[in-house]
């Protein structure tokens, strides 16, 4: 795949991981195994396979190092150029990607949570949104039981548009889940600056979404396939684990 001018891509491994305890008092969720690798690696493999070579991971904590360990300059996983960032305390995914500011600079960007797996490439969703002129662009995944959409954030649609993200919502407005995949324009640096933390004291990304939505600016796209989120509870993580075993990741 040929590299992507204009586009960055940010790997988000911070987080404390509470809900992957006692497994995470011993290193960051992120290097935990998934099947044969460490569970980052999946999330490097995808946006590699996507066409994109310049990479910066945010991590914090007491395990950071480990990640340059493991990873070094990337030049093993297909990177060129891999930078990484350090998240002083776990101040939620939107505090965690205003540190790549710097490195993103007025490219696009595409950011992933490291514990999100796909079974399909994303390089169609990428496509999509260096397509669109200016704007946002989500990845939302159809997710059947309500009692698993009741703990992630969901997309309200009105036809083909967004009208609103709702995190951890009583009743779901829809059964389409929004995954750890967003990508930006320059104008999330703006936004980013007049965020407010959340009751739980951390700055998030579904306010970031929301703006996008405001301005009539956010586009989606749906993907087919599993979709699967290895750090939202145990029994999420060994089920991840289970399909990637038995089935692979990012297939093309």
């Amino acid at each position: 795949m040929e590299s992507r001018p204009g586009l960055k891509g940010v790997i988000l491994a911070g987080g404390s991981g509470t809900r992957l305890h006692p497994l995470t008092r011993i290193t960051n969720k992120h290097l935990l195994p998934l099947y044969d690798r460490p569970m980052v690696t999946y999330a490097i493999e995808a946006l590699v396979n996507a066409g994109l070579r310049e990479l910066m991971l945010v991590t914090g904590g007491t395990h950071a190092g480990e990640f340059f360990r493991l990873l070094g300059n990337g030049h093993e996983y297909g990177i060129d150029r891999l930078f990484y960032a350090y998240q002083e305390r776990p101040g939620g995914i939107a505090e965690a990607l205003s540190l790549a500011e710097r490195f993103v600079g007025d490219d696009r960007v595409l950011v992933m949570l490291a514990d999100n797996v796909f079974e399909h490439p994303l390089q169609p969703v990428l496509d999509n949104f260096l397509a669109q002129e200016r704007g946002a662009r989500l990845v939302l995944s159809r997710v059947d039981e309500p009692d698993h959409l009741r703990h992630l954030g969901v997309a309200e649609l009105n036809g083909d548009r967004i009208v609103r993200v709702v995190e951890k919502p009583e009743q779901p407005p829809s059964e389409f889940a929004v995954t750890g995949v967003y990508l930006y324009d320059a104008s999330v640096w703006e936004v980013l600056p007049t965020l407010r933390p959340s009751g739980r004291g951390e700055l998030e990304i579904t306010d970031v979404n929301n703006w996008y939505v405001q301005e009539a600016r956010m586009e989606y796209d749906v993907v087919e396939g599993f979709w699967g989120d290895a750090g939202e509870s145990i029994d999420a993580y060994y089920a991840v684990n289970d399909f990637v075993r038995a089935n692979g990741a990012n297939k093309r």
